[in-house]
């Protein structure tokens, strides 16, 4: 296995439906399925729906999704669902919900006349220690919650409550105007808290291309999904590196930094073996929310980390 396809292993979470693409669900799930049968599906992991769109994704995706149990290989859909704030009552509302669905889903009968996803992941946001533990007194055993957190001030107390629990944290990356991204110095600190502490994290938005780069159309520098997860693995494996490495990780522009050889991955100085990079993606660094998943497979190819292999058939999404 190549080792940028073990770094980028099911890490992206295709969110069609949001900013900037803002696709509706019929061609967010019709993407969705093309590209779990394309040749690059390996990069593939949940398709992310908001609650509230339920009966949308259930009209849109049915005669898409798999259709029994029994035959080897046909996987339900997995599904990460957005819910609402842990501090809004709506979120035990919104669990109850999600019981409901996957309970219609695991039923054989019903997944023989329809489709079958399984929802085995929830995304909502958190200001305090206490709304993560209140929440997680209402969320399933089977399900991963990722608390979403500012990255702003003091977030020790925020990630220490999530450690040693089936939780994560999450943080915004970007968004569609320059003063949601997050600086360097923010993005390296909220790492090396979660690092210390174990929470393993998933990164969303402004993260559709490899390296740091200029983004015209909102007007600043975003960071590269390379740079956030390469920094990621790294962390996990040696704690002792400095928020100060972290940032030059995170700004590094020049894709040629990151080395991808036949027993491992580097940065500079540092290395990364493959059972090293393959245990820091499954404790720690999780995964990443786009709402494209061509752009980032293109980027790959013309930096020559990919081969021209299956390429999907064209999206209907914006660019960044």
């Amino acid at each position: 296995m190549h080792a940028v396809r073990l770094l980028l292993d099911s890490v992206l979470d295709y969110a069609g439906l949001f900013p900037p693409a803002k696709l509706d669900m019929p061609t967010t799930a019709a993407n969705y399925a093309r590209y779990r049968r394309s040749g690059e599906s390996w990069m593939l992991a949940r398709l992310i729906v908001p609650v509230t769109q339920f009966p949308q994704f259930v009209d849109a995706a049915d005669p898409l999704l798999p259709k029994t149990a029994d035959i080897e290989g046909d996987e339900p859909w997995p599904l990460s669902v957005l819910v609402a704030p842990a501090s809004d009552r709506q979120i035990v509302d919104d669990l109850e919900r999600i019981e409901r669905f996957n309970a219609r889903m695991e039923d054989r009968e019903f997944s023989r006349i329809h489709g079958r996803a399984a929802i085995d992941t929830i995304e909502t946001k958190a200001t305090s220690p206490r709304e993560i533990d209140r929440a997680l007194e209402y969320v399933p055993d089977d399900i991963f919650a990722y608390f979403e957190i500012p990255v702003q001030g003091d977030i020790r107390g925020l990630v220490t409550t999530m450690a040693s629990l089936d939780t994560g944290a999450k943080i915004r990356t970007g968004g569609v105007t320059a003063d949601a991204h997050p600086t360097p110095e923010e993005v390296a600190r909220f790492l090396k808290i979660c690092r210390a502490a174990e929470v393993p994290f998933k990164a969303t938005a402004g993260l559709h291309h490899p390296c740091r780069h200029m983004a015209t159309d909102v007007g600043c520098m975003q960071f590269g999904f390379l740079n956030v997860f390469v920094a990621g693995c790294l962390l996990w494996q040696d704690e002792s590196i400095s928020e100060k490495e972290i940032e030059s990780i995170l700004v590094e522009e020049d894709a040629r930094q990151f080395e991808f050889g036949p027993t491992g991955l580097a940065w500079r100085k540092r290395f990364l073996k493959f059972d090293e990079i393959a245990e820091a993606r499954e404790r720690f660094a999780h995964s990443f929310g786009s709402c494209s998943f061509e752009e980032p497979l293109a980027d790959l190819r013309g930096l020559g980390l990919l081969p021209e292999g299956d390429v999907p058939e064209s999206e209907e999404e914006a660019t960044s």
